[in-house]
């Protein structure tokens, strides 16, 4: 599942918290070794396209610094 797909399942399960997560890739869709999760809290009146907002919001930030840390991996090797 992936999308707004995943943004209505959250909301219609009434969840308290959702996020993005940024992980290997392997031959299984989603299976891969997480390398970053971040949190996002649902409002009580959260709506999918609200909750896409903010998980697109932090995806930004958490991709940003995965990317900076693996880029200073690779400088130190």
């Amino acid at each position: 599942m992936y999308g707004m797909n995943v943004h209505r399942a959250v909301v219609g399960s009434k969840e308290k918290i959702s996020g993005p997560t940024v992980h290997y890739v392997n031959d299984k869709y989603d299976e891969g070794n997480i390398i970053s999760q971040t949190v996002v809290e649902l409002d009580e009146n959260e709506t999918p396209d609200s909750l896409s907002a903010k998980v697109q919001a932090v995806e930004k930030i958490q991709l940003t610094k995965v990317l900076k840390e693996f880029i200073c991996k690779k400088n130190k090797a």
